[in-house]
């Protein structure tokens, strides 16, 4: 099967990725017994490639044209492709994929499949006629001829068969020795064949007239049989071709192993048949856009694969294809009570039925035991199901894992299933809550946890408010003997304090929040005036009536922080207000105001500077009113 322009890399299904080989066009997808190797062509670039049973690159050769196809000898050791571009076919030694041998065709004579049968080499051409017309036939090389151009045969299709309109579709198999399976690619329905090759010339075994549709045709050992892209079977025991069954699923294309193992490739899929199953043993999830060729093992060890992938294809190698892969599946409750009994239940099924008596190993997982712990291994019942009960000594999330170690046919499985098991509560506070102190006080937080288990750690943290102190984790270590952890902080800003008990095995995990407040440190200094003195009780600053005051507050400094300057005015006994305006604190924390002298002898004002949560360009910190100053204006 030839495919539209994609890459290919190289590297092993499940394993570190070797070195990737990058190929456009891959045909020819084969495996090697005798070497332990799978092969590769690569039309655009003319190369072909060696890889080990891991897919791991090994070998590479260039300068091959377009190559057509590829095949091996009986024995392992020699690699033939067909190469269109140069009218020839290259004999290979497959373990050093340095050319023996090269045959030439002759030119207008291109060579397309190759296949190894009877002790010769066959391949399917296609050449021009005499009328102009493309014509379809098959040749052979003897390699055991010592002259190359004696080694070649041309027209060997016999004359009882249907005309072939193009180069045939070419199979052989060695369990099923002498005997070639050749279908007219050229013609849709096309004629199929299956020629016995083991003599001096082919001879019809089974022959149809046309009516076939095929892309892909591999013999099937044993049943004088031939499958038809990967899924249809046909029956050529009476010498014509005669339906035989399908498999269930649709395929495209598929390969056949000496065992009769059946590899159908479909879609992103290639499902697993073993011989004269109609219904998969195994399905494999190949590739996100595609399939490319699937070949055997010839031991059916390791089935191979073209996986498709964003455009580019890869080689993936798949260990025991032939297992059963079983489903199991694991339900355990929602919740529970802990040290109270809980029943598991569940079901293993498989293409192919588990043997009688089959046992389930069982793992729980819980915060006591975080490695997992054995319990009792459980008998799956004929019907595939299975219960087990369990008394969950610790709460929280336990895990209940159950297992199946897999057998001579099937794969290992397992699966598992949580349950909630309930945890008291226990007590967790923090004091100081909703506490307001002064700007850079020393306040102690003490954090008091009640009853647990095991566990009597807390941690506490302090989040200053503010996008650019981050929360933070401030202390941290095992309670006293009354319960309690303390840390002392330096008030700076409104902060939430949080202490977090993580919890064990029998009490949940608690979180204690609180907010304490703290607020701004701020101060004005007077200037302007000529002396202090008392008005009654109180201290004023007294100026000069035409003489401008001016007011210079001090404010704990942050980004946009404004405070708010209030001024009031006495009168007749009372104090009114005159007016409130923002003024902006600068990066030093001082903001200057002066105000404008009244003119006027005996005039009384004061004023005062305030932050105000909010309404001063930000939440940090808790409202603060700074201290009035009085003013008095005389001649």
């Amino acid at each position: 099967m030839l495919f539209g322009s994609v890459a290919l890399s190289v590297a092993a299904a499940g394993s570190a990725s070797a070195e990737p080989a990058v190929l456009t066009q891959p045909v020819g997808l084969l495996a090697d017994a005798a070497l332990h190797r799978v092969f590769v062509a690569d039309q655009d670039n003319g190369r072909i490639l060696a890889t080990d049973y891991n897919g791991t690159l090994v070998d590479l050769n260039v300068g091959f044209g377009r190559p057509g196809d590829l095949a091996l000898s009986d024995d392992g050791l020699t690699l033939y492709a067909s190469l269109p571009t140069s009218h020839e076919i290259v004999a290979l030694d497959a373990a050093t994929l340095e050319v023996k041998t090269r045959y030439g065709l002759g030119a207008g004579t291109d060579p397309r499949e190759v296949a190894f049968a009877g002790g010769r080499l066959w391949f399917s051409y296609r050449i021009t006629g005499d009328d102009g017309l493309f014509h379809g036939n098959l040749g052979s090389i003897d390699p055991a001829a010592t002259d190359t151009a004696a080694a070649v045969a041309l027209g060997q299709l016999p004359d009882t068969v249907a005309p072939y309109y193009n180069a045939a579709i070419l199979d052989a198999d060695p369990s099923v020795p002498g005997l070639l399976s050749v279908a007219d690619s050229g013609d849709s329905p096309g004629a199929l064949n299956v020629l016995d090759v083991s003599g001096t010339t082919p001879k019809v075994v089974a022959k149809s007239e046309g009516g076939q549709y095929f892309g892909d045709v591999d013999l099937v050992p044993g049943g004088s049989q031939v499958l038809l892209n990967g899924s249809r079977k046909l029956s050529y025991a009476d010498g014509t071709f005669a339906e035989a069954g399908s498999l269930t699923e649709t395929g495209w294309s598929g390969d056949v192993s000496p065992s009769g193992l059946i590899a159908q490739a479909y879609d992103r899929h290639v499902s697993v048949y073993k011989a004269g199953a109609g219904a998969p043993v195994r399905r494999f999830d190949v590739g996100t856009s595609g399939i490319g060729e699937v070949a055997w093992a010839p031991d059916s060890s390791r089935l191979f694969a073209l996986a498709g992938t964003g455009g580019t294809y890869t080689l993936k190698a798949f260990a025991g294809p032939t297992l059963s892969v079983p489903t199991l599946r694991v339900d355990a409750p929602a919740s529970a009570t802990r040290a109270k009994r809980l029943t598991v239940k569940g079901r293993i099924t498989a293409s192919v039925p588990l043997p009688a008596g089959a046992k389930l190993a069982v793992t729980r997982i819980d915060l006591d035991s975080p490695g997992g712990r054995a319990l009792p291994a459980v008998t799956v019942q004929a019907d595939g199901t299975y219960s087990f009960t369990d008394t969950p000594p610790a709460g929280g999330t336990v895990t209940y894992k159950v297992g199946y170690a897999g057998d001579a046919e099937h794969t290992p499985a397992g699966a598992f299933d949580k349950v909630e098991v309930s945890r008291a509560t226990t007590a967790l506070t923090v004091n100081n809550d909703g506490k307001l102190y002064d700007y850079g006080a020393d306040v102690k937080f003490t954090a008091h946890l009640g009853t647990t288990y095991k566990n009597r750690k807390v941690e506490i943290y302090a989040d200053p408010f503010g996008s650019d102190k981050p929360k933070k984790l401030v202390k941290s270590g095992t309670v006293n003997s009354s319960g309690n952890l303390s840390v002392t902080l330096d008030m700076t800003r409104d902060t939430a304090v949080t202490a977090v008990f993580a919890g064990d095995s029998r009490y949940k995990p608690r979180t204690a929040k609180v907010t304490a407040y703290a607020r701004v440190r701020v101060s004005t200094a007077v200037s302007g005036h000529y002396k202090t003195a008392r008005i009654g009780s109180t201290s004023y600053y007294w100026f000069h009536k035409n003489t401008d005051p001016l007011l210079t507050t001090s404010m704990t400094y942050y980004p946009g922080r404004r405070q708010r300057f209030d001024l009031q005015v006495y009168y007749q006994g009372r104090w009114y207000s005159a007016d409130s305006q923002y003024f902006a604190v600068g990066a030093n924390g001082k903001s200057a105001v002066r105000l404008e002298a009244p003119g006027e002898s005996g005039i009384r004002a004061r004023m005062r500077s305030v932050y105000v949560n909010g309404s001063s360009g930000d939440s940090v910190n808790s409202t603060t009113y700074g201290a009035w100053k009085y003013l008095y204006f005389s001649n």
